[in-house]
Order: C-alpha cells, then sequence, then structure tokens
C-alpha cells in the first residue's frame, strides 16, 4: 500500500495534479484588447482611449510593451481605476489560454 501511495504522490507531483499555482507578479499596461492587438493607443491620451475602448465593446488586458504581450484578465473590474495605466498585476497565469487570475493590481512601472 505504501508503494502504491508513493508512486501515485510521484505522478501528481510530475503532472502537477493537486499542487496549487504559486500567485506571481506582471508589469506592464491596463489597455483595452482592441489597442493591445495593435499594440499602442492610436489617441495619445491612453487613459482616454481605453476607456472608450471598452465602452464600445473592448475588454481590459494587460500589455506587456517590452515583450509585446498580452494577458487576458479576469477580473474586469480591478482594473477600471488603472485604464491607460502602467501596473502589477499579481495572480495566477492560465498558459493555455494566457488569462491573469487577478488577485491584485497596484500602481508600478
Amino acid at each position: 500500500m505504501k508503494k502504491l501511495l508513493l508512486v501515485f504522490a510521484a505522478g501528481a507531483m510530475i503532472s502537477g495534479v493537486g499542487l496549487a499555482q504559486q500567485p506571481m507578479t506582471y508589469r506592464g499596461e491596463i489597455m483595452d484588447s482592441d489597442c493591445a492587438k495593435m499594440g499602442s493607443h492610436p489617441d495619445p491620451n491612453a487613459p482616454k482611449c481605453t476607456v472608450e475602448c471598452i465602452a464600445a465593446g473592448s475588454k481590459y488586458v494587460l500589455f506587456n510593451a517590452a515583450g509585446k504581450t498580452v494577458y487576458q484578465l479576469d477580473d474586469q473590474k480591478k482594473p477600471v481605476q488603472f485604464a491607460g495605466k502602467k501596473v502589477v498585476v499579481s495572480g495566477t497565469l492560465d498558459k493555455a489560454t494566457s488569462t491573469i487570475h487577478v488577485t491584485d493590481i497596484k500602481a508600478g512601472a
């Protein structure tokens, strides 16, 4: 029985089953998904542009300009106050969907 439990535990560790992901931090700009696809805002006023695009149906994302990476954000309420601003997002990343399960957002660079 002990051998069976050890084999099961080892298999779970290798496959990641039962292991909670550790929250990480991600840096970038809270942007709307449409502008993130283009890699920038057409309007020089980033906060205004982001808010207008969100009102038109876009979603909040985290855009990292250095890596040209776009992360979807599962929480669409926390980013509101940071629209068009540089932030640090804490959470866990679902690599399959590039979605951050947001636990916190803070102003940052």
